[in-house]
């Protein structure tokens, strides 16, 4: 019995001595790939957000319609959106949009990257969603400091009048990464909560 734990003794203290040696840990392991490397979408969003958006301004000028595709379905267009996504807060005054629009959400991303570090409940795909609002957060945040007539928009889809729209608001990149994974955020957390139900009436 004293071989025994003699044995498993020089074991641990190999592994504890490697883990020292090699400067990596089971729990950095865990925190790059649980919080660090979802990051990767939020670069990736990022860098097409503002890739697109370059390309835009470069290619198409202010107001114009650049390819349609589909018909009138699709169209690239390229306008500039001072308010917020799709287009609303147009009509609010320029001091006070620039106060809601651009300080109010760096506040919000930056809250948000707080949860995102700190919480330790949010699964590896929600970690990836919460990522991809992130990248889509930051695409047009960056508009709004560094580009003085407003964020770019440039996809222009026909509606057909649903809802009331012959045609969607004009967005971007970032705006669709926000939608789509904040929907996809919200489904998983539903998903969640009905998986924990059945397991409480299971036991």
């Amino acid at each position: 019995m004293s071989e025994i734990d003699t044995s498993n003794k020089t074991t641990e203290t190999n592994i504890t001595e490697n883990e020292l040696h090699s400067g990596k840990s089971p729990a950095s392991g865990l925190f790059f790939k649980n919080k660090l490397l979802p990051l990767v979408l939020t670069v990736v969003v990022f860098v097409l957000d503002q890739g697109t958006k370059f390309l835009i301004v470069k290619m198409i000028p202010p107001y114009t319609i650049g390819a349609s595709f589909f018909g009138d379905f699709l169209r690239i267009i390229h306008v500039y959106n001072p308010g917020i996504a799709f287009s609303m807060g147009n009509s609010l005054p320029d001091t006070l949009r620039g106060l809601l629009f651009a300080i109010i959400p760096l506040i919000v991303l930056i809250i948000v990257l707080a949860i995102y570090f700190r919480n330790d409940d949010f699964t590896f795909f929600q970690r990836w969603a919460v990522a991809g609002i992130i990248g889509g957060g930051l695409g047009n945040i960056y508009d709004r400091f560094f580009r003085p007539e407003g964020v770019v928009d440039f996809i222009d889809v026909k509606f057909y009048g649903l809802f009331g729209l012959e045609r969607w608001p004009t967005f971007n990149v970032a705006d669709a990464a926000v939608l789509i994974c904040g929907f996809l955020l919200i489904i998983s957390f539903i998903r969640a909560m009905i998986q924990e139900s059945k397991e409480q009436k299971r036991s």
